[in-house]
């Protein structure tokens, strides 16, 4: 008897395909549909970063979880065989409730029974703007689709506790951020042979994904460009609740990075409202967490995104990230940078996430080794 039945979302009429809810339209065993949560507070103290991904094709769920603290980095990662309940967001001891979809989540981390000072939180997620549409993205090696992804993107804060490393952070609005991304379409997975498209591998990537809270509006940047500057991707725009939105014209950004990296220290980000006039936003660093070390993003070296663990796989540890040089490939992934955000004598609160790698002509980076001076 095949085991291939209807499941419970197909009592829904949410179907795009003649498909059940159970497979996805596509063949590509790279498609994912996964989602990425920020919590930080205002001070450069702690910053949380939690996310969870299904991978149809190849039957994987999993989720992860990382706090910054100081010099350490606690994580926790999951995965498992992906069930038929899609509803259920959970791996292990991580878990995420839509409780009023695009406005209130729960982010759940169970403790560690064997020891107490690992990670663990109990959240509830709030968004007090809107979720909007990022571009619609896409990239390609030669005649290769690579990646092709829909996101929306959301600010708000969370409440509730986090504990790790013996210490109790007390979430609370007005001095904790919280931002998200959710996102699903193809996007590479470890494993895959690359064939041909391998000879079309780019000689430099530039990346800067900036969600910004404000009290009274929420701004979101994004821009992707080649090794020559060529920009691929481009977003600047204005949300307000009540509200049309509003774009403010093709983002330009000066990043001041700490000498011999390409770690920043501090930004500008130029932007001009729909009369012309120049908007400038400033952008101080408070905490930094990259996504190689702990979360799963490439070029992890100890763990990846959407690769099969077997069941019920967990897994907890410390990262000491006061030595970079005990982890040489963070400097080759994107990082996540909490930061403080002024304009117009407002001050507000989001991520700058930032990735440089090979050579970048705008920022002066000749190849893969370069580095700021």
């Amino acid at each position: 008897m095949s085991d291939d039945r209807p499941v419970a979302l197909d009592e829904y009429p949410v179907h795009q395909a003649p498909l059940s809810m159970k497979h996805h339209v596509s063949g590509d065993r790279n498609v994912y549909d996964r989602c990425i949560f920020h919590v930080f507070d205002h001070e450069g103290r702690a910053l949380l970063i939690a996310g969870l991904g299904v991978y149809p094709n190849t039957g994987v769920v999993d989720a992860y979880a990382t706090l910054r603290t100081g010099d350490r980095l606690h994580a926790v990662r999951a995965s498992d065989a992906l069930g038929d309940d899609r509803m259920d967001l959970s791996v292990g001891p991580l878990r995420i409730t839509v409780d009023a979809p695009l406005r209130r989540l729960t982010l759940h981390c169970a403790p560690d029974p064997d020891d107490p000072e690992g990670l663990s939180f109990d959240l509830t997620w709030t968004g007090d703007f809107p979720a909007v549409w990022e571009p619609h993205h896409t990239q390609r090696r030669g005649d290769r689709l690579t990646l092709e992804g829909r996101r929306f993107v959301q600010a708000g804060h969370a409440t509730g506790t986090i504990r790790a490393g013996g210490e109790e952070f007390a979430v609370t609005a007005g001095e904790w951020t919280g931002t998200r991304d959710r996102s699903w379409g193809v996007r590479p997975l470890p494993g895959e042979e690359p064939g041909r498209a391998d000879e079309f591998r780019p000689e430099g990537f530039h990346w800067l994904w900036i969600p910004m809270r404000f009290e009274d509006r929420f701004l979101m940047v994004i821009a992707q460009e080649d090794a020559d500057g060529y920009r691929t991707l481009n977003e600047a725009l204005l949300v307000r609740n009540g509200r049309r939105d509003t774009q403010l014209g093709w983002p330009r950004t000066e990043i001041t990075y700490r000498p011999g990296t390409r770690d920043p220290e501090r930004a500008v980000v130029h932007l001009a409202d729909p009369a012309g006039k120049p908007l400038e936003i400033g952008v101080e660093i408070l905490a930094s967490s990259p996504l190689a070390v702990g979360a799963g993003y490439p070029p992890a070296t100890d763990w990846q995104h959407g690769s099969w663990q077997g069941r019920n796989w967990t897994d907890r540890r410390v990262y000491d990230l006061s030595d970079p040089t005990a982890h040489p490939m963070a400097a080759y992934g994107v990082t996540d940078h909490a930061a403080r955000f002024t304009l117009d004598g407002h001050t507000g609160y989001g991520i700058f996430e930032h990735g440089s790698f090979g050579r970048h002509d705008p920022s002066g980076f000749a190849d893969f080794t370069a580095t700021a001076r």
